[in-house]
């Protein structure tokens, strides 16, 4: 017999909010881990019908401002003020900050995400070795035009202990109109939030 449909909707809503709360209170940053293990602590372990990040960042987005709004708004902001530290050392890359520490939904485990933009590939990793900036180099595996490419990543440490991964996307890239301004800001965007 087919489950209810508002049954359904009541359950993706309460694995939401569960899945928010673990990574609220046990600093999951993986939004599938945190869905599964919610899924496996309401015994909905077989279910099909996981909610979006977007569904468990907006549960996030209220769990923060209901439990952490202490500490919460701190945080975010050491997060973002990092970011455009970093993001004006590679000013030169175009960088854009993506995922939660934009979206608002980052805690104090989350990690930046940086978005730059150059056609030679070694270009970011010569700029960090000329500027004695430690990191661990990596690839990463991204959609551009339709095909699968492996682009150069690094991620960088900062003083204060926060993790910095930046992905080396082609100059093309920066063009593609796939940019929108609720999930990718450049420097001058990060900045006006940090005035609010």
């Amino acid at each position: 017999m087919p489950s209810h449909p508002l049954r359904r909707d009541q359950m993706r809503e309460q694995l939401a909010h569960l899945a928010a709360k673990l990574m609220a209170e046990d600093g999951i940053t993986d939004h599938a881990f945190a869905k599964r293990k919610a899924a496996k602590q309401l015994g909905a372990a077989d279910t099909q019908h996981l909610p979006s990040n977007q569904e468990v960042d907006e549960a996030l987005h209220s769990y923060r401002s209901l439990y952490q709004h202490n500490s919460y708004p701190n945080i975010l902001r050491q997060l973002r003020e990092d970011a455009v530290s970093t993001m004006r050392l590679l000013a030169e890359f175009h960088p854009y900050l993506t995922g939660s520490v934009l979206s608002g939904s980052a805690g104090a485990q989350s990690d930046v995400n940086l978005m730059l933009f150059s056609d030679d590939a070694k270009a970011v990793l010569l700029f960090l070795l000329k500027h004695k900036i430690e990191f661990e180099d990596g690839d990463w595996h991204v959609r551009i035009g339709g095909r699968e490419e492996i682009v150069p990543s690094y991620t960088l440490s900062s003083e204060s202990g926060i993790q910095t991964h930046i992905v080396v996307l082609p100059e093309n890239a920066r063009f593609s109109g796939s940019r929108h301004p609720e999930t990718h800001a450049d420097i001058a965007a990060v900045e006006a939030l940090l005035v609010d």
